[in-house]
């Protein structure tokens, strides 16, 4: 069965520029050229929010890891850590001297990365968004920037027509990739670490093995490619492109699976949920839309990294084979040891875990409101004395 149109969501005034799922798939977030942040609920019949505060096109958005807070990314500098409820209270700091492109979460939510016109990279703390430090070698525009899945890395892409990788740790480029033939729009990584997947404006993917930074695998399109986004089991890949269309590409095999119509005009964004059940797209036509999958049921046994690098390897004869067996049996191994109760609880301590983790986001991002409020105040009241200050000055004068 081929994927099909689950929902669409109307309620931006202008072109949809991003969207992002909530772990839990509860909710889905988008982005506009309209100057708001959408959230809207996955259960039927619910209200969307609409978070106002950007003072111009919002053109990014993602859900942290815990899924309690979302931080978008515009036109107007600076970057919003929104807490996605009612209230629709966020934090705000201005994070670059041009147009912010892209945001995005490590893994364990403590860090923020972002990129911006100002052709920089900035990586921020999330708790107080404190600013750690800056990566600048790019000649141009930075459209997308992601860490890896570890941590340890960073990818970034831009109109100079490169894709670079970074070492976190030392914050020194280790890599350059030079073979787009257009501005790269956006670039991320493949659930195992190992790879990376960039498109842009000459029409291409592109897929690139980090280990030996070579070149994997190519598609050649019709129209500019201007988001992608990797299936949780690293063998799909989809993408949004200019000439309105979705496409779904076969990694394991290396062709185009599926080309899907839906949006009138530009597909902008997409997105696969965390499970990847579903993905979202975004377009110009400002809807924004809910895919299902319904891909072959098998790809829910999520595939080990080691699965995809020997299969891509294979093809390509390097015999990194043996590496991807072993390390399969070891984990059936290991898999076959454990009990079925230490399993549930050690899913029961993960899920603890992450609750606290989100209450923690949420805690620490409602003192940075408090204490933003708090210095609005002390400002107000400064001014307000300077002022009867003057009154004084003035009249003994």
């Amino acid at each position: 069965e081929d994927p099909s149109l689950e929902r669409h969501f109307k309620g931006h005034r202008d072109a949809v520029t991003s969207v992002d799922f909530s772990r839990a798939k509860k909710q889905l977030a988008s982005g506009s050229m309209d100057s708001s942040l959408m959230i809207w609920s996955m259960k039927p019949q619910m209200r969307a929010y609409r978070f106002l505060g950007h003072k111009d096109a919002v053109l990014c958005v993602q859900f942290s890891p815990s899924g309690h807070l979302v931080a978008s990314g515009s036109r107007d500098k600076t970057v919003r850590l929104w807490i996605p409820s009612v209230k629709g209270e966020s934090t705000v700091f201005k994070a670059h001297t041009g147009t912010v492109r892209s945001v995005h979460f490590s893994s364990d939510g403590q860090s923020l990365v972002t990129a911006s016109d100002d052709k920089t990279i900035k990586v921020w703390t999330v708790h107080r968004q404190k600013f750690l430090f800056s990566l600048s070698q790019h000649i141009n525009w930075v459209r997308c920037a992601r860490f890896s899945p570890d941590g340890r890395l960073i990818v970034s892409s831009s109109d100079d027509k490169t894709v670079k990788l970074w070492d976190k740790t030392s914050r020194e480029c280790i890599h350059s990739f030079c073979e787009h033939g257009g501005f790269v729009n956006h670039v991320d990584f493949h659930p195992s670490g190992h790879c990376i997947a960039a498109g842009g404006t000459d029409s291409t993917v592109k897929l690139w093995d980090i280990r030996m930074n070579r070149l994997l695998q190519h598609y050649q399109g019709n129209s500019v490619v201007n988001s992608l986004s990797f299936h949780p089991s690293g063998n799909y890949l989809v993408t949004a492109s200019s000439d309105s269309t979705l496409k779904i590409l076969d990694l394991l095999e290396g062709r185009l699976l599926y080309t899907l119509h839906g949006h009138q005009g530009p597909a902008t964004c997409v997105a696969f949920s965390r499970d990847g059940d579903l993905f979202a797209s975004g377009g110009s036509d400002e809807q924004v839309m809910v895919w299902k999958t319904n891909f072959d049921a098998d790809y829910s046994d999520v595939v080990k990294p080691q699965k995809y690098s020997s299969s891509v390897d294979e093809t390509h004869g390097t015999g990194s084979e043996m590496d991807g067996g072993i390390h399969h049996k070891k984990t059936k191994t290991q898999d076959s040891v454990r009990t079925h109760e230490q399993q549930e609880e050690e899913t029961s301590l993960a899920n603890t875990l992450e609750h606290i983790m989100g209450q923690l986001d949420v805690l620490t991002q409602t003192v940075s409101i408090l204490e933003q409020r708090l210095t609005l105040t002390e400002d107000k009241l400064k001014e307000c004395l300077e002022t009867q200050q003057k009154i004084i000055q003035n009249k003994t004068n």
